[in-house]
């Protein structure tokens, strides 16, 4: 979101933005709101230690109540599949006030794939007045649910605007991975943290990897551990004192996104690195059985592996063996955007609420 915040603050005499947050993920959130500079006008602070989705949920609908008696603003802007997402939109509906979900329209099809997150965005697609979709496919799965064609607009997605915003190929590493020599390594990035992959899953990919960098010497791993105790305790287990793997703990987005860069290919079962890699021509391996974002798999740049250590092995095997798999999946498609997906929101909202003289041209890519 940090991308429209700073968009809207480009009309001060035509909007006042107000930035909200629950801060569901305190850590999370900071090291973005240093990096964009954006200071939030109400901060929550609702997170507390093993919350649940419970806690979250009810402490964050307590929260936007009195944030919205006190303001009564004319839209709320809600982004993503998070519980923060779906609560603000709730709350939003209780007040009667104009809801816009930013990033409309993913879907798996299943409820509990990943979880909480498919039926987060679903339940507040019913609450939305304007759907912001990313990509075509988004504004089909919006019509499929008889959303009327006028409530979507298609922009981008605003992930590729901040990925933009933020890789710089001179940028220095710290900690661990500052010595790593990425012109004569070929660095794998990995990233685990779905709940629906916790347990045998993810011990099953780790002893993948673990074969992987026994068998290729010029692989390193990074991998940034969810703080999530049970990954830990796995990755610790399968992956913990291995020579050339790297367990660091979860990076701050500006340092993230320029390991992505340098990334050789990338192993995870994120939502939002799906669109983020092909924006950087880095092929991913998806460690999941569903996915939300199909654009990515039809461009060519992920692949849908599941969690199965003999195929996550073969799969990541010939990615780092056969040059024409891996050329045919890093040649750079961006279904996701072009890096102005919140200049389009905004111009949007100008003109929804007369404001501006035209509606803006939605964003159109074509794979292939």
């Amino acid at each position: 979101m940090a991308p429209v915040v700073r968009e809207l603050a480009k009309y001060p005499d035509l909007i006042t933005p107000l930035v909200t947050v629950t801060a569901q993920h305190r850590e999370m959130l900071d090291q973005v709101l240093q990096l964009f500079s954006i200071k939030p006008d109400y901060d929550l602070d609702i997170m507390s230690k093993r919350q649940t989705l419970f806690d979250i949920t009810g402490k964050a609908l307590q929260g936007l109540n009195e944030v919205f008696i006190k303001e009564r603003p004319d839209i709320v802007l809600v982004h993503g599949d998070t519980t923060t997402t779906f609560v603000g939109a709730l709350a939003s509906f209780y007040h009667q006030i104009t809801v816009g979900h930013v990033e409309a329209g993913l879907r798996t099809g299943d409820k509990y794939s990943p979880f909480p997150e498919e039926m987060n965005r679903k339940l507040t697609g019913a609450l939305t007045d304007i759907h912001f979709a990313p990509t075509m496919s988004s504004r089909q799965n919006l019509l499929t649910e008889a959303v009327q064609q006028d409530k979507i607009f298609v922009t981008g997605n605003t992930v590729i605007d901040a990925l933009i915003a933020t890789v710089d190929e001179n940028y220095s590493f710290s900690g661990s991975i500052a010595n790593i020599d990425f012109k004569s390594k070929r660095v794998v990035l990995i990233t685990t943290h779905r709940r629906e992959n916790l347990g045998e899953r993810m011990r099953h990919v780790y002893q993948a990897l673990r074969d992987i960098v026994n068998e290729f010497d010029d692989v390193e791993v990074v991998f940034p551990v969810h703080k999530n105790p049970r990954v830990r305790v796995a990755v610790e287990a399968e992956l913990g004192g291995l020579e050339r793997v790297h367990l660091i703990d979860p990076l701050d987005y500006q340092p993230f996104a320029n390991l992505l860069a340098r990334s050789y290919l990338v192993l995870t079962d994120s939502g939002g690195i799906q669109e983020e890699a092909p924006a950087l021509g880095k092929p991913v391996l998806v460690l999941r059985d569903t996915t939300e974002r199909p654009e990515a798999i039809g461009a060519g740049t992920v692949k849908l592996i599941g969690t199965d250590r003999e195929r996550v092995y073969a799969e990541t095997k010939a990615l780092l063996t056969s040059k024409e798999q891996y050329k045919s999946m890093a040649a750079a498609c961006n279904p996701y955007g072009d890096g102005l997906a919140a200049k389009r929101i905004v111009e949007y909202i100008l003109w929804k609420y007369g404001l501006a003289g035209k509606v803006p041209a939605g964003y159109e890519c074509t794979i292939g």
